[in-house]
């Protein structure tokens, strides 16, 4: 078959060139007739091309790759319901500073507004969640234009004045839809490079002015926090504690990091004695609401984001910093602040120990498989090579409370709108593109949520194992106050059982599954599907009723373990 030469084909070419000169390496594409043109040239591109059913899917899965590769890998698919289907995956990357290019083929201008198939309004489809984006119809850009579509939507989706996030190229192709590109495509830059690039950079704040000398002061890190050892070296200095989200990779080994924050002050006397009197805050939020409210009732909150975000939903920011966390963190080793009062850092170091012997004797006295003992199994077996994908609800918050303090993983999460969407395909995501081993703890609800995900899982180039935490309904509403309705209301309109067998759904697709329920089961579980390597799945038993009554053991253990480090404190002063 000769294939006529045409400007759709010899766009998608060129389109595709920048992208490979820019360092993309994966693209993900759904199947779809008004795509032809590029599906065509990412095929014959030096690229991994990874095909998906379902865009929304896909979509994620592309997330996944961006979460473990930090580049975008363009999401291709045709007109109609299938762009619309992006968009859970582009509010996500929006608020979670994610690289992500979704192509969405369209009808020529003739083709709107006149009844024609499979065509829907797609500018603007996406709001205000865009880095940027480009309406173009390659028969009316000059050719000479074409490359720069291509490294400018590379460019701005790794960052900008806002950060890095999704962009939108919504392509118009006439037909024919089949040709090649012949002689039409407009050459390169010389040496393989792209048509732009932009500079990064940026100078560190003056530290000077934030008055952090001497103080009472804590560091708040979430994902974003920046080099982990930069975090630490910056609070040793100043004489304070780390307290550490899990994705912000300040946990493990270094003292000075506080894992159980949320338990320590849930204990109203610990969290007024250790009330600072500034708190810097480097990275996205933790899950913890109770740490939210307590940093609220500081009189000076410093955040910092390398581009300015207002991380502040409790509006309490007495500065907002347009630094990265890294260059700050320099910075005030730089500036030689003085410490923090004597015994500042003690406090804490002590708080921290006595919270996790006591979480560890509850966990321990418990035979069955408990939430937050999966998520302290689940981190202890992890190692620095290994990646833990957490799903929002209640496993994130397990994490956090719960993880092992010593967790040397790297944890990533969906947390830019905190919803459950698409953490299927985002945990192979991370997979296919780290090249290493993938962990992903779930509940039941996230895992069926995405269930479209499981499509071909077993040809993804990945090792991920999912540990889906099987409550039977959402495990979440049970700590809220929903929950004191009427229990036939509630469970009808939120604990909503689904009754599923998780391990035949699995089957259906081809992938290998066991089901646990005792403690003692879950880490040779775990071990066992890492070691085969593919993608598995344990289910793992629980309660949502028996879950609610472990999680409030632990807090009353925590508050009782630093009720009795208070007195023992208060005896050797006396």
């Amino acid at each position: 078959m000769t294939l006529p030469v045409t400007a759709q084909a010899a766009f998608a070419a060129a389109l595709v060139d920048e992208w490979v000169r820019a360092g993309v390496t994966d693209v993900v594409l759904a199947p779809g007739s008004r795509s032809t043109p590029l599906a065509l040239a990412v095929d014959a591109a030096p690229l991994r091309v990874h095909v998906h059913l379902d865009e929304r899917s896909g979509a994620f899965y592309a997330l996944g790759l961006a979460l473990a590769t930090g580049r975008p890998a363009p999401v291709v698919v045709t007109s109609g319901t299938a762009a619309a289907e992006l968009h859970p995956a582009v509010v996500e990357a929006h608020h979670a500073g994610v690289p992500l290019i979704v192509c969405t083929a369209d009808r020529p201008p003739e083709l709107h507004d006149v009844g024609a198939p499979q065509t829907i309004e797609q500018t603007g489809l996406f709001g205000g969640a865009l880095r940027w984006r480009a309406d173009v119809s390659p028969d009316d850009l000059p050719p000479a234009a074409w490359r720069s579509v291509g490294a400018r939507a590379v460019a701005a989706a790794r960052g900008g004045p806002r950060g890095p996030g999704p962009v939108q190229l919504n392509l118009a192709f006439r037909e024919p839809l089949v040709g090649r590109p012949g002689a039409l495509v407009p050459p390169g830059r010389p040496g393989g490079q792209p048509w732009h690039d932009v500079a990064g950079g940026r100078a560190a704040a003056d530290v000077a002015a934030l008055d952090l000398s001497g103080r009472r002061g804590v560091i708040v890190a979430g994902a974003g926090a920046g080099e982990p050892a930069a975090v630490h070296h910056a609070a040793r200095v100043l004489g304070w504690p780390v307290l550490a989200a899990p994705a912000s990779g300040c946990r493990g080994a270094p003292a000075g990091a506080v894992s159980a924050f949320d338990a320590v002050l849930r204990h109203a006397a610990t969290a007024e004695r250790l009330r600072p009197s500034v708190v810097l805050h480097l990275g996205a939020l933790p899950a913890s609401k109770v740490l939210a409210g307590w940093t609220a009732a500081v009189d000076e909150h410093v955040v910092a984001d390398p581009h300015g975000a207002w991380v502040d939903p409790e509006r309490t920011a007495s500065v907002v910093v347009a630094a990265a966390p890294d260059a700050l963190c320099h910075a005030i080793v730089a500036a030689g602040p003085a410490p923090a009062p004597s015994g500042w850092a003690d406090a804490w170091a002590a708080a921290e120990g006595a919270a996790q012997r006591a979480i560890d004797q509850v966990l321990a006295a418990h035979p069955e498989a408990t939430e937050p003992g999966v998520a302290r199994v689940v981190t202890s077996a992890l190692g620095a090579a290994d990646t833990l994908v957490v799903a929002s609800s209640m496993p994130v918050r397990d994490v956090e409370w719960y993880g092992n303090p010593a967790m040397a993983c790297r944890v990533v999460a969906n947390r830019g709108a905190n919803g459950i969407d698409g953490v299927v395909s985002t945990a192979l995501g991370v997979a296919g593109g780290s090249g290493g081993r993938t962990v992903a703890l779930l509940g039941d609800l996230a895992f069926l949520h995405d269930g479209g995900g499981l499509l071909w899982a077993r040809r993804r180039p990945a090792d991920c194992c999912f540990v889906v935490v099987d409550n039977d309904g959402g495990g979440i509403f049970s700590f809220l106050p929903q929950a004191e309705l009427p229990h036939e209301q509630f469970e009808r309109l939120w604990g909503t059982p689904h009754g599923i067998d998780l391990c035949a759904l699995a089957g259906v697709h081809g992938i290998p599954a066991v089901e646990v329920a005792a403690a003692d089961a879950v880490d040779p579980a775990v071990a066992a599907a890492r070691e085969r390597g593919g993608v598995e799945l344990v289910v793992v038993r629980s309660e949502r009723a028996v879950n609610v009554a472990v999680h409030a053991e632990l807090v009353a253990a925590v508050a009782a373990a630093l009720e009795g480090a208070t007195r023992e404190g208060a005896a050797r002063e006396g």
